[in-house]
């Protein structure tokens, strides 16, 4: 059977990040996607014009009834909005028999905030414990341990820090440092640094769903972290490279890079 992966996550109207990138991810990648959708925001490539988020009832009736009669092979998370959401996420995370990839959603890809300061100890609490990989970029590292990373060198210590929250592995996203696009995945021993070239291409948006999903479609078909991750990156790194305008703002990255490249 097809391997399934649920996203857990708020929709993008534009179609570039959020269930819509999660969806399309899983696509490419040869896994059946299926969505609790958490949220509605209302957003284009210029930023998020409003945000509304879905009662805690109707997140866990979706998680339910796809869990219970579809089953999952992988979960993976992006905008949780509140901390009641975040809690009730993160119980049926940990009651569920399969890998979770946490993508730790703070604000946009334009600073709008996706989630209530009030549910950050919620994450940390709840929701990181429950993660078989996090994902965090530097300005998520910064939001829940307060470490400011301005140099790879802090990469290993913004990793310890959220390590202590409890993910088996976590994944520090070196996106936003100048230079190469340089990540580091760890367990707290075993370190695995990727890199890749960077490329001039402003139309990024749906950039860490888009790896979140790609991770958690590798878990899905019986990958190992390192090279679930790896190969997301490989993913990622590809449809950032074709990322295209679209409105005025920011555009996406291309989800189907490989099906316009031949391969």
């Amino acid at each position: 059977m097809i391997p399934r992966v649920l996203t857990v996550a708020g929709s993008d109207s534009g179609g570039g990040a959020g269930i819509q990138a999660d969806l399309k991810t899983m696509l490419a990648l040869g896994v059946h996607g299926m969505s609790v959708i958490t949220a509605v925001t209302a957003q284009n490539s210029l930023g998020v014009q409003g945000a509304w988020e879905l009662p805690v009832e109707a997140v866990r009736a979706q998680y339910r009834s796809v869990v219970d009669d579809i089953g999952v092979q992988a979960v993976k998370t992006g905008m949780l909005a509140s901390a009641e959401l975040v809690e009730a996420v993160a119980e049926l995370i940990g009651g569920t028999d399969a890998p979770a990839v946490i993508d730790p959603v703070g604000v946009s890809k334009h600073g709008d905030s996706l989630l209530a300061s009030s549910a950050l100890e919620s994450v940390r609490t709840k929701l990181l414990p429950v993660a078989t990989v996090a994902t965090p970029n530097l300005d998520e590292v910064a939001q829940l341990t307060g470490v400011h990373v301005e140099s790879e060198e802090q990469l290993r210590q913004a990793a310890a820090a959220v390590l202590e929250y409890g993910p088996r592995w976590v994944l520090i996203k070196g996106g936003h440092l100048p230079g190469d696009a340089v990540d580091l995945l760890t367990d707290g021993s075993a370190e695995h640094w990727l890199r890749a070239p960077r490329h001039d291409n402003r139309h990024t948006h749906g950039t860490g769903c888009t790896l979140a999903s790609a991770i958690a479609s590798g878990l899905a078909k019986g990958l190992a972290v390192p090279e679930a991750v790896t190969a997301a990156k490989e993913y990622v790194t590809g449809a950032i490279e074709a990322g295209f305008a679209l409105g005025g703002g920011i555009g996406p990255v291309d989800h189907g890079w490989r099906f316009r490249a031949g391969g």
